[in-house]
């Protein structure tokens, strides 16, 4: 049975609006990854935003729980039920129905589409909760309803706003496999499961923890895809379904032993783990040692860890992709685009833990031997930063052993090397904005952007906002604030493209009112950042300006839409964006591939755009639903919001992309086309730097300025003769140096004490080091000491051969005398000194030495 399919096909005939699964990477700046499957509406149940129509919607939601408040990790594996990586089926009402038709909904969907038996289905809801308690009555025997406290059946947002009770549905998985003493209806056992939450938001909590009544409840509900496989399927473990158990097969066939389900942790951390990667990387998250991109990091060598465990030492997650994109692909469609990008990714950083995991485990079993209940820290962490052990992967290993890392000392080491780990998340970084836009779309509704037209446009000022984002009415001269216009030529900076700046004029005189310093969207809303030069009021009727870098943004973006068909040609479809910067004077195109480009490779790609741009290719702009412009061929980002109609910006067959940007006319317009730098992001990921239009005639005239320079420089019209002449007149040169310091390696003097040549002199050239050797090969028994000024400075060497005198020693004597120090082994040593003019003296004592100790 497809429940993913039965499931918003039963919402969407009672209905409910069909959303699709948002990223993982969600548009809250608190949240690490998308966690439930109402993250995606949590500005609607705040009231940030107006209710959508429908005022009701069903979704089933990706969700990780891996890192930050909601992790699960360390259970994994471990458990019948916990994932890192799992499907969330949720319905949900905006002040539309509530409990009676919210149950009624459930109950109709888990008897008669699920068709699970009634007997075996039991019901809470909250102690104070009548009248949910009264509607299940309709359904369900008054002796399976049980009442909870706050703590199983009351739901909160936060500390303050939305919240209400709860009401759950549990199933009877059968006493004959769950016998122990929690094993009852209420206790912490595992016969009964809780298959689905319905959350009643009725109430408004203030920050004194009053609860207000809300005038328009609404519904929030939840039920994890996997236990619901695993109740359909008869299954005791989400493990055991067809959702996991291809992947544990393939597993079983790598490591060659059978799957034991009692000692088959390591086997079910790789399945979910397999699951978790795969989605992070199809969705353009990637490998690094912060963030998001570090949980990802942890999941996969975790996953890496489990499978030496079991024998493998050579990477095998990037051979289990294709189980699970059979498994997922048909639902999930971009898992299949994205198949062969996520493998490469993965058999990358597979291939970097390996290369170091032996050593790692060796240093840890080491150091094991030697604790009792307090792993060191230290030791810790020289596994994360030698050795790429995660310190939540060395506390997994101790785990069973009931031993603690000792956490201070390695927070202390990490503090020292500026690393970040898990404790140090504080949010996606991006600031949280809150502001007045809920009540300037309900009063004004979505403004209009008429940018893709024309750059001025008779706009009407509707509504002004402090730099907090405040309403006001006006903004004095020199104050600076957001403005909404009716209309707006501005474009807001979307799709990497910057948004737009310029100037409001006065309709009736043309002078500058206020200077447009930037434009961004704000949950649909158009909105520019503004510097009054006058006095700005709300129904101001204003002349909107786009500046003219306009059209260097858009001679850029179109470019970088050749770049990434360029890309594709020329390495492979496996290249997608990874993100984007489009600026007036640069831009800048991250794309995921393996290894760093030849410079082959960069000339081809630059060739590429520019042969598309000589051709002079007519831009097209049309508008579509999405499923005709996949069609077309256009290519999608993931993560990007389309809405029932897309744009398509075409150029030829050269390219074709879902865009909201602005283009150039026709291809001719951009220019020339530099790529200025190729650098790598992270594992995986590179990075293009390039210019075009008007940047691009400003970098050749500083390279022919440049030019002019060297040319001049080396007084010779052609740079390359000019520069092989000097290499060979430098090549002359340096011989004739090493000539004239082999004349002067026999100008010391020596002499004999006790049947050994000694030397004590200062030399003006040379290597003296190669003097003292030359002179240790010449002598059976010698010692010797030279000086070598360096301007102010000394640089001392001592030798010997065959005597009683210690090079080292010698040296640590002399030294002193010329404000320095030193030493060495005992046949050579060497010193600096600071002063030079105590040269004379230092021979004086250096010869006294040897006459004292030969």
């Amino acid at each position: 049975m497809d429940i993913r399919r039965a499931f918003l096909d039963f919402f969407a005939s009672k209905g409910h609006k069909i959303y699709e699964s948002a990223p993982l990477v969600p548009d809250d700046a608190t949240l690490l990854f998308t966690n439930a499957g109402m993250v995606p509406f949590k500005t609607v149940f705040t009231g940030e935003v107006p209710v959508p129509n429908p005022p009701r919607a069903a979704s089933c939601q990706t969700c990780i729980r891996a890192g930050g408040k909601h992790n699960d990790l360390e259970n994994v594996g471990h458990t019948a039920r916990h994932h890192t990586f799992f499907e969330m089926l949720g319905n949900f009402s905006f002040g539309d129905y509530f409990k009676e038709d919210a149950i009624a909904y459930a109950w109709e969907f888990v008897t008669e589409v699920l068709e699970l038996p009634v007997e075996k289905l039991w019901v809470t809801v909250h102690e104070s909760d009548d009248e949910a308690a009264e509607i299940w009555a309709k359904y369900v025997a008054p002796d399976r309803i049980l009442r909870m406290g706050d703590k199983d059946n009351f739901w909160q947002m936060g500390d303050t706003g939305p919240c209400g009770p709860c009401s759950e549905i549990f199933y009877d998985q059968g006493q004959e496999h769950f016998n122990g003493p929690e094993d009852y209806m209420g206790g912490d056992g595992d016969r009964f499961l809780e298959i689905w939450n319905l959350v009643f938001m009725q109430y408004e909590r203030d920050k004194d923890g009053n609860l207000t009544p809300l005038p328009k409840p609404s519904i929030d509900t939840g039920m994890g895809l996997e236990r619901v496989m695993a109740v359909k399927e008869g299954k005791l473990s989400n493990y055991d379904t067809e959702l996991f158990m291809p992947i544990i097969r393939a597993v079983e066939k790598m490591v060659g032993k059978p799957y034991v389900y009692e000692s088959g942790a390591s086997y079910r951390v790789i399945a979910d783990h397999l699951r978790s990667t795969t989605f992070l990387l199809a969705q353009g998250v990637n490998f690094s040692n912060e963030g998001r991109g570090y949980v990802l990091r942890r999941i996969l060598r975790r996953a890496v860890r489990h499978g030496y465990m079991l024998g493998l030492r050579e990477p095998f997650m990037c051979k289990l992709v294709d189980v699970l994109v059979e498994i997922m692909g048909g639902h999930y469609t971009y898992l299949v685009d994205k198949k062969e990008t996520v493998k490469q990714l993965m058999q990358l950083e597979e291939e970097r833990f390996f290369a170091t995991i032996s050593a790692g485990i060796e240093l840890f079993e080491k150091e094991l031997a030697n604790t009792k209940n307090l792993f060191s820290g230290s030791v810790a962490f020289k596994l994360y930063d030698t050795y790429g052990f995660p310190l939540d992967l060395t506390q997994d290993m101790l785990k069973d052993r009931g031993i603690d890392v000792d956490i201070a000392e390695f927070e202390r080491l990490m503090q020292e090397q500026r690393q970040r780990a898990k404790a140090a998340w504080k949010g996606s970084g991006d600031a949280k904005v809150e502001g007045d836009f809920k009540a300037l779309i309900e009063e004004f509704g979505k403004n209009s952007f008429v940018g893709y037209e024309s750059l001025t446009s008779e706009s009407k000022v509707v509504a002004l906002l402090n730099d907090s984002f405040e309403r006001v009415e006006s903004l004095e001269p020199e104050q600076s604030g957001w403005v909404m216009l009716d209309t707006t030529p501005f474009y807001a900076e979307s799709g990497g493209q910057a948004g737009d700046v310029g100037v409001l004029q006065s309709i009736d005189t043309c002078e500058t009112v206020a200077e447009v310093l930037d434009t961004k969207k704000f949950f649909d809303l158009n909105l520019s950042k503004i510097k009054a030069v006058t006095k700005v009021c709300e129904k101001d009727l204003v002349k909107a300006v786009v500046d003219t870098s306009r059209h260097e943004i858009a001679k850029h973006h179109s470019a970088t839409h050749l770049l990434h068909s360029a890309l594709r040609e020329i390495l492979g479809d496996h290249v997608s964006q990874a993100g984007s910067l489009v600026e007036a004077d640069r831009l800048r195109f991250d794309f995921s591939h393996p290894k760093a480009l030849s410079a082959e490779e960069i000339a081809s790609v630059e060739k590429w755009v520019n042969d598309r741009v000589e051709r002079g290719i007519d831009g097209e702009t049309e508008e579509m639903d999405i499923e005709s412009a996949k069609a077309k061929g256009a290519m999608a980002l993931f993560g990007e919001k389309y809405g029932d109609k897309v744009r398509v910006v075409s150029f030829g067959d050269s390219s074709i992309e879902l865009c909201g940007g602005t283009h150039v006319r026709n291809t001719a317009e951009i220019g020339m086309f530099l790529i200025t730098k190729e650098s790598g992001v992270s594992a995986g990921v590179r990075r293009i730097e390039a210019v075009c239009g008007h940047s691009a005639y400003e970098v050749v005239k500083n390279m022919r300025g440049t030019l002019a320079k060297v040319e001049s420089e080396l007084k010779a019209k052609d740079p390359i003769l000019g520069i092989e002449k000097l290499k060979s007149q430098i090549k002359q040169l340096k011989q004739e140096l090493v000539e004239a310091q082999k004349s002067k390696k026999s100008d010391v003097k020596a002499e004999t004490i006790n049947g050994v040549t000694v030397v004590v002199d200062e030399v003006e050239g040379g290597d003296i080091k190669a003097m003292i050797d030359d002179l240790k090969n010449a002598h059976d028994k010698v010692a010797v000491m030279l000086f070598q000024r360096k301007g102010e400075k000394v640089l001392i060497a001592a030798g010997q051969k065959n005597t009683s005198v210690k090079a080292g020693a010698w040296v640590k004597q002399i030294a002193p005398i010329l404000g320095g120090g030193g030493g060495g082994r005992d046949d050579f040593a060497q010193a600096g000194g600071k002063d030079a003019s105590k040269i004379g003296e230092a021979k004086e004592k250096a010869m006294a030495y040897l006459k004292e100790n030969l």
